[in-house]
């Protein structure tokens, strides 16, 4: 490895090591007759969305749709674990009733206040909620 090569490479790594950590949080209604696309979709979307923000996505947590609290869900209690750790800064979903249902509301926003209390983000990857890069505060 040339000496450039070697500097291209720390200069690499250190900008990955200064970018935030981000979970990517993906729940969503698998369709019938394409069962993954769904998921695909909001995967490829939320890592565009960390890529052009300098985020640094450590781990992808799916959960099937249909569970209208969070808390009861096996990946968000990840998601929460490791914002309870301090391992993310940022949580990333594609729009705000992965987290719970609009109907549901207030659950989405007790989660989003128990997150914030412990300096986690949430961010949208969907384009039209993605512009602006405050997320959601309640």
């Amino acid at each position: 490895m040339t000496k450039a090569a070697a500097m291209q490479e720390g200069i690499a790594t250190a900008a990955s090591r200064d970018s935030v950590a981000a979970v990517l949080y993906v729940c969503v209604e698998r369709g019938k007759l394409a069962p993954s696309q769904a998921t695909q979709r909001a995967e490829g979307e939320g890592r565009s969305y960390a890529a052009e923000r300098d985020l640094r996505v450590t781990e992808m947590i799916c959960d099937p749709y249909g569970e209208p609290d969070p808390r009861r869900r096996e990946g968000w209690m990840r998601v929460r674990k490791l914002a309870e750790a301090g391992s993310v800064g940022v949580v990333i979903v594609r729009w705000p009733a992965a987290i719970a249902p609009d109907g549901s509301h207030e659950l989405r926003h007790r989660e989003i206040r128990w997150l914030m209390k412990r300096g986690v983000q949430v961010r949208y990857s969907w384009a039209p909620l993605s512009r602006s890069d405050a997320g959601e505060t309640k």
